[in-house]
C-alpha cells in the first residue's frame, strides 16, 4: 500500500511516541472532509479549486490536471480524494517511488476509465523514463508501448480514455519544467494558523465524539507545527489521557500535561528536537557547526536531522542556515532558558573550527 495522508512521516511518529497502527489509519481517513465545503483552511486553493471543477462539471469533460505542492500533512491526499468526489469519479491512489519503469506507469495509465482522478504521491520521485511516458499521456492521453529490444523494438500506440492526474509533491523545485507545464492548476498548500487547526481539532473531536473545551482544543493546536494530520494525532492521544487520567474531558490543563508525557513542548518542539538546539547551544556554543557534526552529537543520521528536525526549527526561527553551518538565534536561547556567551573580541584569532 502506497504512503498517503494517513501514514505519518517520521516527524509525526517522533510526536506521538510510535506509529500508527491500522486503527489509528481507520480512524485518520474517518476524520477526512469529504468535500471543498468541510475543508477548512487553505482558503485561495479552495477557492481557486472550486472554480476548476464546477467548469469542468459544468462542460461535461474531466477537470484538468492538478499539481499540490506543500509539507507532509496539509491535506494534498485529501482534496486529491474530494477532487475524486465533487467530479462524480473514481480515484487511484499510487506513489512515485511505486513507479520504477515505464511498463509500471503504461499498467496504470491502461486501466484507467475515463474520467477517473490518478492520484500520483510523490511525484517528483518517479524515474525519468516513467516520467517523459507521462507527458504525452497528460497532454494527448496516448502512450507508445515498446515491444521487444535493440533495433527490432517496435513503438505501439494505445490511446487512452480522458482522465484527470493530481500529482503531489513536498519538493516541487525538483520537477522538470516540462512536467509542471502540463498541469493546468497548480497550487501551495500553506501550513495552518493556530485558529485554522483550533477548527480542525473541534471538528475531529465532534467525529470522536471527544468532549473538549475552547482552551484544549487552543493547547493542542498551538503544538501541532501548523499541520492538521498532526492536530488530529495529537488529538486522539491526548484523547487517551483524559480518558485514563481524568474524567474524559479535554482543558488546557489536561492537554498539556498529556502532551509533556509525549515530550512534546509549548512550541510543538519534541525530544529530537530540544536535542538539536542543546548540542548546539552547550556544546557548541550556538555554532556555527556543521550538520555532520551536529548530528554525530546526537547520535542521529545527517538524513534525520536535515530532513525531520531541522525544517521545523529553521521555520520557528530557532535555528539558522549559513554557509559555514548552523546556527542558534537568541529566540532558541531564550526557549531552552540559556544566556547566550559573549562575542569574543575583534581580532583574537579565534577560528572556526566546525565548518558546513
Amino acid at each position: 500500500m502506497n504512503r498517503d495522508d494517513t501514514t505519518p512521516t517520521p516527524a509525526e511518529e517522533r510526536l506521538v511516541g510510535a506509529s500508527a497502527d491500522r486503527e489509528d489509519q481507520a480512524v485518520e481517513a474517518a476524520l477526512r472532509p469529504k468535500d471543498l465545503g468541510e475543508f477548512i483552511g487553505q482558503e485561495k486553493v479552495r477557492e481557486q479549486l472550486d472554480l476548476v471543477l464546477r467548469a469542468a462539471r459544468a462542460r461535461g469533460a474531466t477537470a484538468d490536471h492538478v499539481l499540490l505542492s506543500g509539507a507532509p500533512g496539509l491535506g494534498k491526499t485529501t482534496l486529491s480524494m474530494i477532487i475524486a468526489a465533487e467530479m462524480g469519479a473514481p480515484i487511484r491512489i499510487t506513489s512515485g517511488p511505486a513507479i520504477q519503469h515505464a511498463g509500471d506507469l503504461a499498467s496504470i495509465l491502461s486501466s484507467l476509465q475515463e474520467g477517473e482522478v490518478l492520484f500520483l504521491d510523490e511525484i517528483h520521485r518517479m524515474s525519468r523514463p516513467a516520467e517523459e511516458m507521462l507527458y504525452m499521456a497528460m497532454e494527448d492521453f496516448r502512450v507508445d508501448v515498446i515491444v521487444g529490444k535493440g533495433p527490432g523494438a517496435t513503438a505501439i500506440p494505445l490511446e487512452l480514455p480522458p482522465f484527470t492526474l493530481v500529482g503531489a509533491t513536498t519538493r516541487a523545485g525538483l520537477l522538470p519544467p516540462p512536467l509542471r507545464d502540463r498541469f493546468g492548476f497548480t497550487a501551495h498548500m500553506e501550513f495552518y494558523s493556530p485558529h485554522e487547526l483550533e477548527r480542525v481539532v473541534h471538528r475531529s473531536a465532534s467525529l470522536l465524539d471527544v468532549v473538549i473545551e475552547p482552551d484544549g482544543a487552543a493547547e493542542i493546536a498551538g503544538r501541532s507545527r501548523g499541520t492538521p494530520r498532526i492536530a488530529n494525532r495529537l488529538l486522539r492521544r491526548v484523547r487517551d489521557y483524559a480518558q485514563v487520567k481524568a474524567d474524559g474531558v479535554i482543558t488546557r490543563e489536561i492537554a498539556a500535561a498529556a502532551l509533556a508525557v509525549y515530550e512534546v513542548d509549548a512550541r510543538g518542539l519534541d525530544r529530537l528536537d530540544r536535542a538539536v538546539l542543546q548540542a548546539l547551544l552547550k556544546l557548541f556554543g550556538g555554532g556555527p557547526v556543521g550538520l555532520s557534526t551536529l548530528a554525530v552529537a546526537v547520535g542521529e543520521e545527517r538524513e534525520t536531522v536535515e530532513e525531520v528536525a531541522e525544517p521545523f526549527l529553521v521555520r520557528e526561527g530557532l535555528l539558522a542556515r549559513t554557509p559555514r553551518g548552523r546556527v542558534a538565534t537568541p529566540a532558541a536561547w531564550a526557549h531552552l532558558g540559556l544566556t547566550p556567551p559573549q562575542a569574543p573580541a575583534a581580532g583574537n584569532g579565534q577560528q572556526d573550527l566546525f565548518g558546513a
